[in-house]
């Protein structure tokens, strides 16, 4: 029988290669479109970058996008990503510490 601490270890591993996986698809899919903007070339569309910003990839893709001025006069991602990203922590939060 597995043991509950152990059972809790392989959800949090899971939930972390997760993230780690949709962190490094936002930050590519943002370098990406950038480099595809700079071609004129088929970009990335922002419905499919807000996506993966809700995912959980909203802070990385916030801080790429910051790094290479990508998106940056658009307040639609300059605030909206950041408040992906709380919404990302008060769930985190509520389902960690309150539920």
């Amino acid at each position: 029988m597995i043991e509950y601490h152990k059972v809790i270890f392989l959800r949090i591993e899971y939930i972390l290669i997760y993230l780690v996986a949709i962190c490094y698809i936002s930050v590519f899919l943002c370098a990406y479109d950038k480099h595809q903007a700079k071609l004129y070339k088929h970009r990335i569309s922002e419905k499919i970058l807000f996506l993966f910003a809700a995912m959980g990839g909203a802070l990385p893709m916030y801080i790429v996008m910051k790094c290479i001025h990508h998106k940056t006069r658009k307040k639609r991602f300059m605030i909206g990503l950041p408040v992906i990203f709380v919404l990302h922590i008060l769930a985190l939060v509520y389902f960690v510490f309150i539920r």
